[in-house]
């Protein structure tokens, strides 16, 4: 191949200019070009005019080619405008596909660091950059991405709406997508009741519109789009449901805590009586009885004392000392015995007055100071320690709490631990109300599960019937949004391309450390949804199909039939 032919496939939009060298210089490819002699028409009036004004060089940074730097030299030249009537008097000559006015980089080059800005935002972004040989600033590239036009779309037939934080617990937006291609279509600064009807206004033509349970985006979808039907969002069904129960729970608190518990939480756990509670076996007096036990052991078996030191790694005397001894106490000296105490004459005082109930060893080491004892309290806290055990309090476990109990009872029974299975069953065997809570639970999932909001109503009399004030009020918010709930039990419209995309929001804010305004973030995240996978973002469609949450806040619900 001629070096002509390779810079054509390197670099297509020279084919249009004269190159007249290739070379490098410093680490940098060079390419010195010019434009022709054709006519070129004037950009405003579009007169063509060949006539020249003068020329001048420009320099334009290209992609790299070999992890080399790119520089293109071209000259290009200014012409005259033919055209008496227009107001531009000379203008030069653009190259389509290599120049564009006020330029200093290739429209191909432009594109690659719009994609590194959209993708990474500043400061990584200018570092990435720096890979492309292209020292671009960070405040460069976040200038590329918001030059960039917004990506066009049409009104979605299913919208979605939901809310995302840009400052977690203190301010909200507004996000909205298109539910059947999960496109993302506008950020909105706010989720109150203005922002969507004149959003909605604006775009008309949405025949479905899926949202959530709260009442500034129902009363919105029915200012802004009154013909539109509207579909409450089954994971939000559940959250609330969720909330509901939690409530319920939290008022029967009492039926948690385990019968056989003291007033302060504590099991009595009985210990065992121990076989000698005046006379503890110190550690060396063990450790000599263990080494004259194993000792005879081997001599016993017709080993000699050479081959049980080597074997038990013990000094040669040591064996030997234990192999003379006929019996432990011999290896014991006065060094290893039990010494005489300061509280041996008070040892049947003490003893006596914990037969009559005294424990504490604070007033009997008083007592006995009175008596006489001229040892530390240490002494006799020692000498009680074998007793306390016997009248030991132990904590038992910790009583279900009510987000776990909450937990229990949204989930499947099948994916519960066979230790939490009976301990809900402990629970709702103590209190009749949470069974019949966790009955209503179950019908509702199987609602739920199977779309069969036509047996709504019966569950709604069914819950009036056990008079549950925190699923009574439940009801009540789906009597309120009757025709919102009865859609997204009936159809197969949810929000989970929506709560997917709340993540992807979530994603792009940790990426800019929470830093970004929304105009900025806005532009990233419908930037970035041009270049994601569909399914990237509806990580939470047909979620609702699986068994329930285990923590009522979270973001991926699950329903049990």
């Amino acid at each position: 191949m001629r070096c002509d032919d390779l810079v054509g496939v390197l670099f297509p939009y020279l084919d249009s200019v004269l190159v007249m060298r290739v070379f490098l210089a410093d680490g940098t490819v060079r390419i010195r070009a010019r434009t022709g002699d054709d006519d070129v028409s004037c950009p405003d009036c579009a007169v063509v005019s060949g006539r020249v004004h003068s020329s001048y060089e420009r320099r334009l940074a290209d992609s790299p080619v070999g992890d080399q730097r790119v520089l293109i030299e071209l000259t290009v030249r200014r012409l005259y405008c033919e055209n008496t009537a227009c107001p531009r008097r000379t203008f030069v000559e653009q190259v389509d596909g290599l120049t564009v006015r006020y330029g200093r980089r290739t429209p191909a080059f432009r594109r690659a660091l719009e994609a590194v800005a959209v993708a990474l935002a500043g400061r990584c972004g200018a570092r990435f950059a720096t890979i492309l040989h292209s020292g671009v600033s960070r405040m460069t590239l976040l200038r590329l991405v918001m030059a960039i036009p917004d990506p066009s779309w049409t009104v979605p037939k299913v919208l979605g709406v939901d809310d995302f934080a840009t400052r977690r617990g203190q301010h909200y937006g507004t996000v909205l997508i298109d539910c059947e291609t999960s496109q993302p279509l506008d950020l909105l600064p706010r989720r109150d009741a203005e922002m969507l009807p004149s959003w909605l206004r604006a775009h008309p033509g949405s025949k479905i519109i899926c949202r959530g349970r709260a009442g500034s985006y129902a009363e919105g979808a029915r200012t802004g789009a009154p013909h539109a039907i509207q579909v409450a969002d089954p994971f939000h069904l559940l959250q609330n449901l969720g909330t509901a129960v939690e409530r319920c729970v939290r008022q029967h608190n009492a039926c948690l805590e385990t019968p056989d518990a003291d007033e302060n939480g504590i099991v009595h756990i009985p210990f065992p009586e121990p076989e000698n509670t005046t006379k503890e076996m110190s550690p060396i007096e063990a450790r000599l009885r263990q080494r004259h036990t194993i000792v005879h052991s081997l001599l016993d078996q017709g080993h000699g004392l050479r081959e049980i030191a080597r074997e038990l790694h013990m000094g040669g005397n040591t064996v030997r000392k234990a192999a003379r001894a006929e019996t432990p106490e011999q290896m014991l000296n006065g060094r290893h015995q039990r010494r005489p105490s300061r509280l041996d004459p008070f040892k049947e005082h003490l003893d006596r007055r914990w037969s009559e109930g005294q424990s504490n060893a604070i007033l009997l080491h008083t007592e006995l100071r009175e008596l006489g004892y001229q040892g530390n309290y240490q002494i006799i806290s020692d000498y009680l320690r074998p007793r306390r055990r016997q009248r030991i309090r132990v904590v038992g476990p910790a009583p279900p709490g009510v987000r776990e109990v909450t937990g229990w009872m949204m989930r499947n029974p099948d994916h519960l631990r066979n230790d939490e299975r009976e301990q809900f069953a402990d629970v709702l065997a103590r209190c009749p109300e949470l069974t019949a809570a966790e009955r209503l639970v179950r019908s509702f999932a199987e609602i739920l599960a199977a779309r069969s909001g036509q047996h709504l109503k019966d569950w709604i009399v069914a819950v009036q019937a056990e008079n549950l004030p925190g699923l009574l009020t439940f009801a009540h918010g789906l009597e309120k949004d009757w025709d919102a709930v009865l859609h997204g039990l009936t159809t197969r419209w949810n929000s989970g391309p929506v709560e997917g995309r709340v993540n992807h929001i979530k994603m792009v804010k940790r990426q800019m450390f929470g830093r970004a305004k929304l105009p900025l973030l806005r532009k990233r995240v419908l930037l970035t949804a041009l270049v994601l996978p569909p399914h990237s973002v509806r990580s939470i469609s047909g979620a609702y199909r699986v068994a329930g949450p285990t923590n009522t806040h979270t973001r991926s619900p699950e329903v049990h039939p």
